[in-house]
């Protein structure tokens, strides 16, 4: 789709991962909107995945705040926009006069735009002159922003995505590109599928999707990185893999890196034996690195998420210097960020421990800049409380009002319920959110209804630096506003100037205008400056394709831009040159017990995002996984005492959560995997932040997600059930259950410890079906425990509940099917009352490939019946794997299975 033949397209930015996909959204005749990848767009070149594709299913309504409300002891009211704020601006100015500055805090997003981000820092750290402003990319990318500031000087991602096509070499390490970076992953592919000698490694714990099609997978201990680059530094320093000429001219500190390099991973075999790899394959891994001068090493959250996450980013970096592997196409340290616009808050300081536009915070001459510029009265001159510690101080009294902006830190943060305690005892918490309801709005005295994807207008930045335009295709709901407007309006009421923006494009250009302030009077000037956008007229702002920074103006007027970074060979050190940073390898703090016997992993399942606020009301998202788990090896199962399928409590120092144990195949013995999205409004006990310890790293501040010690017990149950029903269900009744969202309908698994006497008393109360004399169809087998029921209201099925002692009852496919169609048939009330469906096919099992909706069942039947042998044919015959391909590795695994499978039954 183009704009020049289709006016009604709105060109936006997706609202998800960092990969910063370009969106096409096109209004419908039914009120909704059409959502396609821009074909214009050079991230994604008009691909979406499954969440970018279902974005239109997010942006209804429902459960959304849509005025300020305070809550007091009669509970949450109404209340005008200017007797909030001036609620809050005068509890801050008490607050601050009695306290000081510090004793108020911002906890903001990667979620917000580019202009919300600016705003919310030049308020925090150059007015109320505190440096309390942290935010939630804390916890996904501070590791690889301290490590590029170490090794560069500057928070510098050298590398584009076109490199990743350039590159004879990608390595992946900690990152499931395959299903968190899916847009990523196809164009890698992609480039291999054109240049089969392109080699993929991947460095992962875990067996994941991504792993699926790689030519190499080293499955390292959870923890040894250091180890395992600190070998490899050593390793292509003894064969000579080096360049001396760059690391003469152009670098620092390498003697010192490699000493320490040596002196514990001299020797590939005990690197190996700490890694629990086996040495051929360590072996393979270091010789095609040092054959492979164009190789990209791309990481994520394995590596940022640990104690030792800054030196695991920069063990990484040390050896593309080395090598001098960096400034040139298809090469370099890339890292690839989470959110939409976690680069972007970067850009502004987003962080307690930054300025804006790359600045330093603890550089007088920078706090110099920053405050000439603005004009501000109160400049901060240290560095704020990173996000766990804020918690922590929150807690103890030390902060006394926390305004919580576009993020839900009592879900995200680790060690959760100590997030809980603290908001609990805070005398003043502010949360301005898109969701009326949700585990951390519970906790707040004041409600600002903010404006949220498809409704907000600004920019935000993606992975490889590139600055995009996301616009507003929807109107303001309610009351909301946009998160700078809010946040300005309360800052003309405590009296500071300076916040008198008229739009998101006045924002943009002092934003633009302060990265080029006294940008030139250095020997090295500072890498961020996207100055040429500064002046850009209204129109220009509008209509701004996505552009990369640096962006400065020629003497002409013109635009320049540079796609990598240090083509010149020089750094943002003040000498120029980068550094080499010794990092000796450290194990996390707490190691597993007889207590405490398992590490616990933490990430993202393919289909969800954070906390599910958003892509938990979309029936497309639902379908792939559709409750929490524990991923564990079977024998660690065994000696847990549990089985695959039932539930299992999980218990660490920090807290418990219950989740149903899976067997997926690809996790090592000693360490479970449970996913990060489910919150307490999905599930009655699923929050994994509460298990995980609250260590951080000691430079970056970030939080140790992929090593926690915990045990794994049986959660004890009667009886097993699910109810699908069109109206919401109050559960507080039932031990354990999640809810899932379908289409026309809500899904509730169930699990329950009490005794049921009356199954059909029960059930009606349940689902708060009064009327006796309803159309009420039901089974019940005393002797088996099994009983099901359908409540059907003019001919339509209005809801069903189903319940066993066991876990395998009926398909959950077929029975969401039956509640699209608008009059219930004989057969299907038939298929009802003997617990499945009797038209063949009719059951399309759990979903595969979300994008187009295609069920295992569906595949594996097209795989029999018509002789399919690979993913392509597969793709040809179902459309599955067709769009973003993030399922491409399920159904290669389907292939193998049911292909073994017919030749056994063919013998």
């Amino acid at each position: 789709m183009n704009l020049s033949t289709d006016h009604l397209a709105v060109r936006t930015t997706c609202a998800y991962c960092g990969v910063g996909c370009g969106v096409l959204a096109t209004p419908k005749e039914d009120g909704g909107f059409a959502i396609a990848g821009d074909k214009l767009h050079p991230a994604n070149r008009g691909r979406l995945c499954v969440k970018g594709s279902a974005l239109g299913e997010t942006v209804g309504l429902e459960g959304r705040l849509l005025y300020p409300q305070v809550r007091d002891a009669a509970g949450l009211r109404r209340v005008s926009w200017d007797d909030a704020l001036d609620r809050v601006a005068g509890a801050w100015k008490n607050i601050i006069a009695e306290h000081g500055p510090d004793a108020v805090a911002l906890y903001v997003s990667g979620q917000l735009l580019t202009e919300d981000y600016y705003v919310a820092n030049k308020l925090m750290k150059g007015y109320v002159g505190s440096a309390n402003i942290d935010t939630n990319s804390r916890l996904c990318m501070s590791s690889a922003v301290a490590g590029y500031k170490r090794a560069f000087g500057e928070d510098l991602v050298p590398v584009c995505y076109d490199d990743l096509e350039l590159a004879d070499m990608i390595v992946l390490v900690g990152s499931n590109t395959a299903w968190c970076h899916p847009i990523l992953f196809q164009r890698i592919l992609k480039a291999k599928e054109a240049r089969p000698e392109m080699k993929l490694v991947v460095i992962d714990p875990r067996r994941t999707a991504t792993c699926e099609l790689a030519d190499l997978h080293l499955p390292v201990k959870a923890g040894t990185d250091v180890w395992l680059f600190n070998g490899l530094l050593s390793y292509l320093s003894r064969i000579g893999a080096v360049d001396p000429q760059f690391i003469e001219h152009h670098t620092n500190g390498f003697d010192a890196a490699l000493d320490v390099a040596h002196a514990d991973c001299a020797d590939p075999a005990v690197v190996a034996k700490t890694c629990r790899i086996e040495l051929p394959l360590l072996l393979e891994f270091y010789e095609l690195f040092a054959a492979t001068q164009k190789t990209i090493t791309a990481y994520s959250m394995g590596v940022n998420q640990s104690s030792a996450g800054t030196d695991k980013a920069n063990a990484i970096i040390n050896c593309h210097l080395i090598g001098g592997r960096l400034g040139k196409p298809g090469m370099g340290p890339f890292s690839i960020t989470g959110q939409p616009n976690a680069m972007g808050g970067r850009e502004v300081g987003g962080l307690a421990n930054m300025l804006a536009a790359h600045m330093d915070l603890e550089r007088a001459e920078h706090r110099d800049v920053v405050q000439t510029f603005w004009e501000s009265p109160a400049m901060a001159d240290k560095g704020g409380l990173k996000a766990v510690d804020l918690f922590k101080a929150i807690e103890e009294g030390k902060v006394k009002s926390v305004w919580v902006i576009a993020t839900n830190p009592v879900v995200s943060l680790p060690d959760a319920d100590q997030a809980r305690r603290a908001l609990e005892r805070c005398a003043l918490v502010i949360s301005s959110d898109i969701m009326q309801n949700t585990d951390t709005t519970a906790y707040a005295h004041v409600l600002l209804p903010a404006l949220g994807w498809g409704e907000k207008d600004g920019t935000v930045t993606n992975s490889e630096r590139r600055i995009s335009r996301q616009r507003a295709f929807l109107p303001a709901p309610g009351e909301a506003l946009p998160d700078w407007k809010i946040l300005s309006l309360f800052a003309q009421r405590m009296g500071y100037a300076g916040f008198d923006f008229a739009d998101q494009h006045s924002v943009f250009d002092e934003h633009a205008r302060l990265s080029g302030f006294r940008n030139s009077a250095d020997d090295v000037p500072r890498a961020f400056d996207m100055s040429g956008l500064g002046g850009l007229k209204h129109r220009e702002y509008d209509e701004l394709e996505p552009i990369q920074w640096p962006v400065r103006r020629d003497a002409e007027g013109k635009l320049k831009v540079e796609d990598r970074l240090f083509k010149n060979g020089v750094f943002a050190h003040a000498d120029g040159k980068a550094r080499f940073i010794a990092t000796a390898p450290r194990a996390p703090l707490h190691a597993v017990s007889e207590d405490y016997p398992l590490s616990l992993n933490t990430g993202r399942v393919r289909d969800q995002w954070h906390t599910m606020t958003r892509t938990g009301k979309s029936a497309t998202l639902a379908d792939h996984i559709a409750e929490s788990f524990v991923d564990m090896h079977p024998q660690d199962a065994l000696l847990s005492g549990v089985r695959e399928g039932e539930l299992a409590r999980i218990t660490s120092g920090w807290g418990a959560m219950v989740a149903r144990v899976q067997h997926g195949g690809g996790i090592p013995r000693g360490s479970v995997f449970i996913p990060i999205h489910w919150n307490g409004q999905t599930a009655s006990d699923a929050r994994v932040g509460a298990l995980v310890n609250p260590v951080v790293d000691p430079v970056s501040g970030e939080p140790e997600f992929k090593h926690t010690p915990v045990r794994v017990e049986q959660f004890r149950v009667n009886w097993h059930g699910f109810v699908l029903s069109r109206d919401e269900l109050n559960l507080d009744s039932i031990a354990h259950w999640t809810r899932i969202q379908g289409r026309e309908f809500a899904r509730y698994e169930l699990a329950g410890r009490n005794t049921i006497e009356d199954y059909t008393q029960w059930a009606r109360a349940l689902l708060g079906v009064t009327d006796p004399d309803a159309d009420w169809l039901e089974y019940e087998d005393k002797t088996a425990g099994v009983y099901r029921a359908v409540h059907v209201v003019d001919d339509r099925i209005a809801q069903c509940i189903f319940l066993s002692p066991r876990q395998d009852m009926p398909s959950r496919a077929w029975l969401a099917s039956l509640f699209v169609k608008q009059e219930l048939s004989e057969i299907d009330r038939v298929g009802l009352l003997v617990g499945m469906p009797v038209e063949k096919g009719a059951d399309t099992g759990p979903t595969v490939c979300s994008c187009f909706g295609v069920g295992r069942n569906t595949i594996c039947n097209a795989i029999v019946e018509h002789d399919l042998k690979t993913v392509a044919e597969v793709t040809a015959c179902l459309k599955a794997g067709g769009n973003c391909g993030s399922c491409v590795p399920e159904i290669k695994k389907i292939l193998v299975h049911t292909r073994v499978e017919a030749e056994e039954a063919r013998l």
